[in-house]
């Protein structure tokens, strides 16, 4: 079967969703899949396409989903379609559905100081995800999330508790990039992201596009090491 991949946009506008797809979707072309861009989540209805997806590619932050949209897409995911997204793009959406939460792992709590300089940790260098990688600099939110702690942690940052007035929070070790199972479905995700131009960063890009590979059961082909 032909792989293909749908990538659904929308949600709040600041962090770019549509520049932010459109970094990835001409590369999916060229990685052989067949691709189709949706701006509605109405995409997730189609029980009959959703199951012939190799992989959903989200970027839609904040906003509502209706229930049989969002159970569409868990099944989907269940059965063994994978997932995988970034930033506030896949877990900072549709805040009030525990059971998106329980399948993406995470959810978006802060970013305290907003846009600052921290550091991302490769924390599994045997990963296919993550390997070449060595850790690297951000100048971008640090996002601080609620995990599920049976993510497969593949990164992490450290909080220094200086910016945001929160001091509480320093020494805490956050996951920044991580892969699990849903059902039979593969799911990763990226802290990283926040604007389109995050993926000039290199290493931000280079393991995005790994993690799609991956949640899609494709062959992980490193194009940039570290």
């Amino acid at each position: 079967m032909k792989k293909s991949a749908l990538v659904v946009w929308g949600g709040w506008s600041g962090h770019e969703p549509k520049q932010c797809v459109d970094v990835f979707v001409p590369w999916l072309k060229q990685k052989g899949f067949r691709v189709t861009v949706s701006d509605t989540l109405d995409a997730y209805l189609n029980k009959r396409k959703m199951r012939n997806y190799t992989v959903i590619v989200p970027c839609w932050t904040m906003g509502e989903i209706t229930g049989p949209q969002s159970r569409g897409l868990q099944e989907a995911v269940r059965n063994g379609t994978g997932l995988a997204g970034w930033h506030g793009g896949m877990c900072d959406a549709f805040r009030n559905d525990t059971g998106y939460q329980f399948m993406t792992g995470g959810q978006w709590v802060a970013h305290p100081g907003g846009i600052i300089n921290y550091t991302v940790k490769v924390a599994n260098t045997a990963d296919a995800v993550m390997r070449g990688l060595k850790d690297f600099k951000m100048k971008s939110e640090q996002y601080y999330l609620h995990t599920d702690p049976g993510n497969d942690v593949l990164a992490t940052t450290t909080f220094t508790g200086r910016k945001g007035d929160s001091p509480w929070i320093r020494g805490t070790v956050m996951p920044v990039v991580w892969k699990r199972r849903f059902g039979q479905g593969r799911v990763f995700y990226s802290s990283l992201g926040h604007v389109a131009s995050d993926f000039d960063v290199p290493e931000v890009l280079e393991l995005t596009k790994r993690g799609i590979l991956w949640a899609a059961r494709q062959r992980v082909t490193p194009e940039f090491k570290g």
